[in-house]
């Protein structure tokens, strides 16, 4: 398992409408995997495999992955040199406590840390300490003063500055959603090897899908694919509090076969295709739903005249935190029934 891959991934930094330090790492992995590799306008990277096997109707799947993580954007600075931020994705403010931080500006990126604006925990009343702030209410002290203007401007990308980590079969990182599937997209062509396949595959390392699949509909429309797969993270709930039903996924159950969220429903036909595949592989997975949120799949569902499409996904803890935590079993699951999917379809 390409474990080094996979945290160099997470750990470059890479919101919404920057994502070009992402985009140029997937770059440097990918030259010797397909025929054709662009960059379209909206900044997603479109990489083309023609089939390996020509027939009377060859098709054309899509994978989608996005390389955006949720983040910050710079919006405000104080003359005392504290930065302000708007958010770019979804963010709980009771995960935004005492967290450090990468500022990247156009020169470099520096340190921080971010903490709610208020009066700390020994001089706080008793009601001021059960307040959950607002996420406009943090800011970022990067230790630097009135020469923080120096150095930072508004528009300037702010990511969380964690590493990643392997803790038993599981591996913790920030960014997991949606690096799972930049590392999945990669790793899957590869191991198709050598392999005859008969469909013209597309794997789209799409941006800004945290703020509304914006990437994937543009790199939908202009790929027309038959199939869409989307490829991302979704909820394992099987933790503490959280009744059986809402589980979504467990983890070391295998991937998650993606049928239902509020932006798509998936093909029944391809549902039960990869499920037989994966049995007929001895490929461990599990149906998913979620009752809200969305991936890219929905984008190639819907662009143009339309597509089949189904989700590949990997279940993940605490999402859309510093820890979010999958197990390398699932992932591993995931990369081998889409390599199998391709080498069939």
């Amino acid at each position: 398992m390409n474990l080094d891959l996979l945290r160099r991934l997470c750990e470059t930094p890479g919101v919404p409408g920057h994502e070009h330090r992402v985009r140029a790492l997937i770059t440097s992995e990918i030259s010797s995997l397909f025929d054709e590799i662009t960059v379209d306008p909206m900044g997603s990277l479109l990489c083309r495999r023609d089939a390996r096997k020509k027939t009377a109707d060859t098709k054309k799947i899509m994978l989608l992955c996005h390389m955006d993580e949720i983040g910050f954007l710079v919006s405000h600075i104080t003359d005392k040199g504290f930065v302000y931020v708007q958010p770019v994705g979804g963010f709980d403010a009771r995960n935004l406590f005492s967290r450090r931080v990468l500022v990247s500006t156009d020169n470099g990126d520096i340190k921080g840390v971010m903490n709610p604006g208020g009066r700390p925990v020994h001089i706080a009343s008793p009601e001021e300490r059960k307040k959950i702030p607002e996420v406009a209410e943090f800011v970022i002290d990067l230790g630097l003063g009135e020469a923080t203007k120096d150095h930072v401007n508004v528009g300037d990308m702010v990511t969380m500055d964690e590493p990643l980590i392997e803790v038993g079969e599981k591996i913790v990182s920030k960014a997991l959603d949606n690096r799972v599937a930049c590392w999945l997209g990669i790793e899957a062509i590869r191991a198709l090897g050598d392999a005859q396949h008969t469909c013209e595959i597309h794997v789209a390392f799409t941006c800004q899908e945290e703020v509304g699949l914006r990437g994937a509909r543009t790199a939908s429309f202009a790929i027309k694919p038959d199939i869409g797969i989307g490829i991302d993270t979704t909820l394992a709930c099987d933790t503490p509090g959280v009744p059986e039903q809402d589980r979504t996924t467990e983890h070391g159950k295998g991937f998650g076969l993606h049928v239902k969220d509020s932006s798509f429903i998936a093909d029944r036909d391809l549902v039960r295709e990869v499920e037989a595949i994966a049995l007929d592989e001895k490929i461990p997975f599990q149906r998913t739903m979620l009752r809200a949120g969305g991936q890219d799949g929905a984008a190639a569902q819907q662009a143009a005249a339309g597509a089949r499409a189904f989700g590949i996904v990997v279940g993940t803890r605490y999402i859309h935190t510093v820890t979010e935590m999958i197990h390398r079993g699932d992932l591993e699951a995931a990369r081998d029934i889409i390599a199998a999917y391709l080498k069939r379809a």
